[in-house]
């Protein structure tokens, strides 16, 4: 019995021992969960470390003469470890002594709240031991520059506990100008948790090259799941390369404008405008602009290098193609039928109305005849239509260009072969239908001519750099030396200067310079609805000047259906004829001098201004003027029997002189020297003043002049985000 109380006794003292112990141990878990948890957490965290990826910086895209089209800003987010040893040694009074300079310093440098708040929330921060708190979200390379010197941030990152961290924000500072074809640089997470890259244009076609090579950094996990970089761990990305363009700021802006005004206010569905140069093939300008829905503007689909049917300025090709196999001369005749021909059982409309018949086949290409093209199509190939496929393959109408851009659109030739081929097949394409090209084919086949039959490659990159040297360059192409022989050139150039001297293109003639090309009204279908809508696209190629080709230019617009201003010369016309007027006034140190006949000038004038400008521009010009002025510092100049003639201006302190016809410089400086008050509506000249020439006036009496000018609201154009 003694036994078994003793076993018993054991046992309870035993399983006693086994209560209290796992008593003890729970409690000691319960302790480190509660009390400790986060200690050994953050521990724990500061033992995890991985490789983080570093971006390079990406490279800049630059036009011809130097300007920058695309580059990287560098913008930073501002965090503080809050546990940093250097920041709370010695019971924190690093972080104690600067807190109201720093809490001064960040409120003077961003201005979004007082220094009392920036204080209170860093030490809320700075008590609850934040290890990776976030300050400032995507302040600017300057706002970075100037934190770097504040109150304890100068201390460096150890002692400081801040940490900046660096990204990169790709901008184009031309805005809108070229936007498309230099294209954008975009990265987003998608919805499937990857990175999905935007890139197009440029940017895209040379992303390997711009882009660089990604380094590496090594990031130290701590509490809230966030990483912390470990200095003196990176591997440096290299950064990338950088492009300098064919594109020349100026003339894509001439570009630009002038297609937007056409834009605006035809309000047209989408449009395009390629500049080149005639000898090297080289893309000055390519401008495309889009309708959005909410009425403006933007360049968001690269139009320039998307097939569509090219209509009436394909007809060139036509021609080439009759007058090289000999088929035809120019002064031969062709019965346009009125502009109305019924062949394969459809019927050919010329789209300009002239009951025109019997015409020379040069006249049927200036008149734009579709009728006309058709017939000499059916008459020389129906039999044996590969051969005037042929001229197109040597044209290279069945490849891409070679400008290199990702996205270009291939063109569509049908075949006799083709499902497609039926026997209206060719003659619809003599003028331009049942085939699709991009304008810059189009613009190709131009250019060739202008350049004495000599096709060049055309393209958008002169060199990439590296650290401002030039480590690859790419230099003019020929990819055809002939299109056709010398005696087809000359009738071509003939022709094409016939459009604009006596043809559809008449309109666009300027006295100071020649100009040679072709219009193009090409009906185009509106999806399912087909061509019932009566939608219009209105082209224009050519070059100029015509006897000495510098620029070969194609203008491509879509109409609004129901446009009621739709023909070529109508629309692309007017923008071809800006771009061509503003760029040879550019060029006009290069250009013949323009001596005027001499006359006598009837019109009428009166100005007003300081005598001495009027005597130094008359003088330096060699305008034979009379001086009636003398030595009056004040003239006004008028004509005086149709001769310019400048009189002596009157002026008083106490009586109104006569301001009207003067420069507002000139005429501030009068009034104000009379002490009087002035108030300006307008720039340019002064056309109305409201106290008249010759009534008496008081010193501080106020006067209004109008202006021959109103000011207007300046309209702005934003790029589609």
């Amino acid at each position: 019995m003694e036994v078994k109380k003793d076993i018993l006794w054991r046992v309870y003292l035993i399983f006693l021992g086994i209560v209290v112990f796992s008593i003890l141990v729970l409690g000691k878990a319960i302790y480190i969960q509660t009390a400790e948890g986060a200690y050994w957490k953050s521990l724990s965290d500061s033992l995890h470390l991985e490789y983080r990826e570093m971006d390079a910086d990406r490279g800049t895209i630059y036009s011809e003469d130097g300007s920058m089209l695309s580059t990287s800003i560098p913008f930073f987010d501002v965090h503080i470890d809050f546990g940093a040893d250097g920041l709370r040694e010695k019971n924190g009074k690093r972080f104690k002594e600067n807190l109201d300079s720093l809490s001064y310093s960040l409120a003077a440098l961003f201005g979004d709240q007082q220094s009392k708040e920036y204080k209170k929330e860093l030490q809320q921060a700075y008590n609850k031991k934040e290890r990776y708190y976030q300050l400032k979200k995507n302040i600017s390379f300057r706002e970075y520059q100037v934190m770097r010197g504040f109150p304890l941030i100068r201390s460096g990152r150890n002692k400081s506990g801040f940490i900046f961290e660096d990204r990169e924000k790709r901008l184009t500072p031309f805005g809108l100008l070229a936007n498309r074809t230099i294209g954008l640089s975009r990265e987003y997470v998608g919805s499937d948790g990857k990175m999905v890259n935007k890139n197009v244009g440029l940017e895209k076609t040379y992303d390997s090259l711009l882009r660089g090579v990604t380094g590496k950094r090594l990031v130290r996990r701590i509490s809230g799941g966030a990483f912390v970089p470990i200095e003196g761990s990176e591997i440096e990305p290299i950064n990338g390369k950088d492009l300098l363009t064919t594109i020349d700021v100026n003339i894509q802006d001439i570009a630009q404008q002038a297609l937007m005004k056409m834009m605006i206010g035809n309000e047209c569905t989408y449009g395009t405008c390629i500049v080149m140069e005639v000898k090297t093939g080289k893309i000055k300008a390519i401008a495309n602009l889009g309708r959005q829905p909410d009425g403006t503007y933007s360049e968001d689909f690269n139009y320039a290098i998307t097939k569509s049917e090219p209509g009436s300025t394909f007809k060139l090709v036509t021609l080439l193609s009759v007058l090289e196999d000999k088929y035809t001369t120019l002064d031969a005749n062709v019965n346009l039928e009125g502009g109305v021909w019924k062949v394969a059982g459809r019927t050919v409309y010329d789209s300009e109305k002239h009951g025109r018949t019997q015409v020379t086949v040069k006249q049927a290409f200036e008149l734009s005849s579709n009728v006309g093209m058709a017939k000499l199509v059916t008459a020389y190939y129906s039999s044996k239509p590969q051969s005037f496929l042929d001229h197109l393959y040597k044209l290279r109408l069945d490849t891409l260009t070679g400008l290199g851009l990702v996205g270009e659109s291939k063109p569509v030739i049908p075949t006799p072969k083709s499902k497609y081929w039926s026997a209206p097949t060719l003659p619809w394409m003599g003028f331009g239908y049942n085939l699709s090209l991009t304008p810059l084919h189009t613009l190709m086949i131009y250019n060739a001519v202008a350049n004495g039959g000599a096709m060049m490659k055309p393209y958008l990159v002169n060199a990439v750099l590296k650290d401002g040297q030039a480590i690859k360059t790419f230099e003019p192409v020929i990819l055809q030396n002939e299109i056709c022989s010398d005696a087809t050139l000359r009738q071509l150039k003939s022709s094409l200067e016939g459009v604009v001297t006596a043809g559809t293109g008449k309109s666009l003639q300027t006295p100071n310079y020649t100009i040679a090309g072709k219009t193009g009204t090409a009906l185009v279908a509106n999806g399912t609805r087909g061509y019932a809508d009566h939608i219009y696209q209105s082209s224009f190629a050519g070059y100029f000047p015509a006897d000495n080709p510098r620029y070969s230019c194609i203008v491509v617009i879509k109409n609004k259906p129901y446009a009621h201003i739709f023909y070529g010369a109508s629309v692309a016309g007017p923008v071809f004829r800006e771009v061509a007027d503003k760029l040879y006034a550019l060029d006009v140190e290069s250009q013949p001098l323009f001596t005027p006949v001499p006359g006598k000038d009837s019109s009428f004038y009166a100005w007003s201004g300081w005598n001495a400008d009027y005597q130094k521009v008359n003088n330096s010009l060699k305008v034979n003027y009379t001086d009636s002025a003398g030595k009056s510092k004040w003239a006004y100049l008028v004509n005086e029997q149709l001769q310019p003639t400048t009189r002596k201006l009157p002026t008083s302190t106490d009586i109104m002189p006569v301001v009207k016809g003067m420069g507002l410089k000139d005429a501030l400086f009068l009034l104000e020297n009379m002490k009087l008050k002035v108030v300006v509506n307008g720039k340019g000249k002064v056309k109305t003043q409201s106290i008249a020439a010759g009534t008496k006036i008081t010193k501080g009496q106020t006067v209004y002049l109008e202006m021959n000018i109103p000011t207007e609201p300046v309209m702005k154009l934003t790029a589609k985000k």
